[in-house]
Parts: C-alpha cells; structure tokens; sequence
C-alpha cells in the first residue's frame, strides 16, 4: 500500500476540514521555477508564508525565523525535506507567482469563509490603498495600489485587484466588478467610481449601486442639487405650481469626541428633474446628505452636503444612511488595520510580483484572524497568539466551524 503523504495525512484530520479547500486550490497552482534542484514545494512555501504572516511575520526574513522556529512542528504536516523555507526562497516563490491567479485561489477560498452568511444581506464597500513602501522613487518604481471590496456585515475582504497607480483605480474597479458575486448586494464606492459603466456593471449582475456625485460629473450634480432646492423649498406656492418633490428624510444624532454632528438623508425617487437621468442604468433614487458639526467647546457649527444617486428600488432613507456610514467604515475596519497590525505602509517588497501578492497573504490573514469567533482580541493581539500557541493557529486557519 503506498504511504499517504505528510499533507494527505494532515488533510483527513479533523482540525484541517476547512481549511482543506483552501490547501488543495494551492496545489493547483502554477509553479513557475524550473525542476531542476527544486527544494521545497510550492504549496507548502505558501502555507508557512501564511501561517507566519497570521503569526505576526510582515516580511520574507520574519517568516524565515518563525518557520525556523516551528521547524519541527512543521515537519509533522508539510513537506520540508529540507527545512523550514529560506528569506530567499520565498521572494523568488512570490515575486514570480502569477498575481492574478492567486487573487483568483483567494476569491475561491473566500466563499468557503462565507459559509455563515448566507442569507444576510451584502454591502461592499470598495476602495482603493496605495502600499507606500512598494514605491522607490529614485528607480521609478510605483507603489503598489490595491482596490479591495470589503464585506462591511461579514468583516472580510471579499477580493481585490492590483495596479501600479491610482490613476488606473477605475481599470482595476472594473475587474473587480467582475470577480465579485454582486447578486442583492448594495455597491458603494467613492466619488472616483461614480461613472456609468460601474453603475451599469452593477446593475448587470443584478447588485445595487449607491454612488456619491460630485465634481466628476457636473450636469448630474447640478439636476440633483436644482431637485432638493424643490423638495425642500417650504415657502407657500402658486396653486398653478407643482408641488414640491416628495422625500423622505431620516435624521441620526450623535455626541461624541467633544462634538455633536446632525446627519439627516433626504431621498427622492421622483426623478423628473434629472437631464440625463436615463444614462444611469437602473437609478432609482437621488439621495441628499447633510452633516452639521458642532463644537462643543466653541460653539462653532458646520454644514456639508453630499448627493447621491442608487439603483435600490426599495431602500429607505434609514438604510442610504446606514450604507453611507458603513462604507467610509473600511478606512478603519481594513486600511487602518493593515497600516496598524500588518505595518503595510513599510513593507518594501518591490521585486516581481512580490508586494501584490504579500497584499493578497496580508487579506487573507486578516480574513483567517476575524473570522476566528472565540477570542475577544485585536488584529494584533491575535496574531501574537497565534504565534504563541499551535492550537489557536490551527483554530484560525481552519475558521469558524459549522
């Protein structure tokens, strides 16, 4: 009888059934170096990568000493004929790594996270960072600038895609798109994304968009601020006029950091006064926002507003205000993170492919450590943790169970 490999053996036990999925797509990888004097197989090079990047390892040379380390422990698992892999072994393995396929393995392991979701409703919030220390400007090199979607109800990154400026965002919004099971799920994106054919994507994959409108496009601003300025004109009218624009209105409070703010969202589903309203496939409301901010200590108060428009042809101003505030939730839920626990501003990976797909392992870490149910922890404290006990990070790497 042939004897089971060291990965087959660890893939029947109970402590892997979830994680298995996501193990068997990285075998199914394509491995660019040559056979010749090959050393340590692919799948495991990317498994130690992860575990040590869950660990709290931020680059090549952490992630030599931790799988140094744990050396031993390793061995009872993977195939490490020759030791734990070296700083060099995984910068060649993920600088030559094709991106977009491993984006492709990340996306396809990602539903299997998603397991405890179904049936919730979807809101993705897309955005876009820039990695600072993939940048060397004195050789012309760009940083790397990822556009994430972010599953604001889950807490997950649901995908992203990478490009080398930020004048290429709408490029990679549109890829994105693509990738992303956007079927009842609400679509937020900043003003940069307000532009017909991410709406008609949207709408195309039978998903909602709720877009804000500024500069970027002045005629559409202009026919929604002319139709508030209706709505909300409340001085007695002509009995040959038309009555004002119906609306909606929703009104939060909230005091905190020495300062009250007013949010009120007015909608409006009445889009007569809108020129170029039949561009916008699927719109079905334009939405007002206004911010007043009050400083308690001075007194002084300010007044924004933002407009909007979106293709939901059932939600209410309570909801468009809800998704608003959730969307500008990434900043702290992903980028800060990421910044904060995954110090992804000074990782200076420039070579190939590398520092696009340390920001794929960076995801899907962050992904495995809020998925994980148990421990009331930060990011941070999570990833120490797992580096110092074997049975919480095979806990996290096999996520919440059924």
């Amino acid at each position: 009888m042939a004897r089971k490999s060291k990965e087959a053996q660890w893939l029947e036990t109970s402590e892997a059934e979830a994680f298995a999925h996501f193990w068997r797509l990285l075998r199914g990888l394509h491995d660019k170096r040559r056979r010749q004097g090959l050393r340590y197989p692919l799948p495991t090079v990317l498994m130690v990568a992860l575990m040590a990047m869950v660990c709290g390892a931020d680059d090549a040379q952490a992630m030599q000493t931790w799988g140094e380390a744990n050396e031993d422990w390793l061995e009872t698992f993977l195939e490490m004929p020759h030791g734990a892999p070296t700083q060099d072994v995984f910068l060649s393995v993920l600088a030559a790594l094709d991106p977009e396929t491993f984006q492709q393995v990340f996306v396809a392991w990602v539903g299997m996270l998603t397991w405890r979701f179904n049936g919730e409703e979807r809101h993705f919030a897309i955005d876009g960072k820039t990695s600072r220390g993939s940048a060397d400007p004195g050789r012309g090199v760009l940083g790397v600038h990822t556009v994430s979607a972010w599953w604001n109800q889950a807490g997950l990154v649901v995908g992203q895609v990478d490009t080398d400026r930020k004048s290429n965002e709408m490029k990679a919004i549109g890829k994105l798109l693509k990738v992303l099971d956007l079927r009842d799920a609400t679509v937020t994106i900043d003003a940069m994304g307000t532009h017909r054919e991410v709406a008609e994507a949207v709408h195309n994959a039978h998903g909602n968009y709720l877009l804000p409108v500024k500069d970027n496009q002045p005629t559409l601003r202009r026919d929604i601020e002319a139709a508030f300025a209706d709505a909300l004109d409340d001085t007695p009218r002509p009995l040959d006029q038309p009555e004002p624009l119906p609306i909606e209105t929703h009104t939060e409070i909230e005091k905190d950091h020495g300062r009250l703010e007013e949010r009120t969202v007015h909608l409006c589903r009445d889009l007569s006064w809108l020129t170029t309203a039949d561009r916008w496939k699927g719109l079905q409301f334009i939405a007002l926002v206004e911010r007043t901010r009050t400083i308690l200590r001075t007194g002084s108060t300010t007044t924004e507003r933002t407009y909007y428009i979106g293709s939901s042809p059932n939600a209410s101003a309570q909801e468009v205000a809800q998704r608003i505030r959730g969307h500008w939730g990434v900043e702290n839920s992903l980028h800060w993170v990421l910044d904060m626990a995954f110090r992804e501003d000074q990782a200076r990976h420039r070579a190939g492919n590398t520092a696009r797909n340390m920001a794929i392992l960076r995801h899907i870490a962050l992904n495995l450590l809020k998925s994980e149910p148990t421990q009331r922890l930060g990011i941070a404290n999570r990833r120490k943790l797992a580096g110092w006990d074997h049975n919480y990070l095979i806990q996290v790497l096999t996520g919440p169970r059924a």
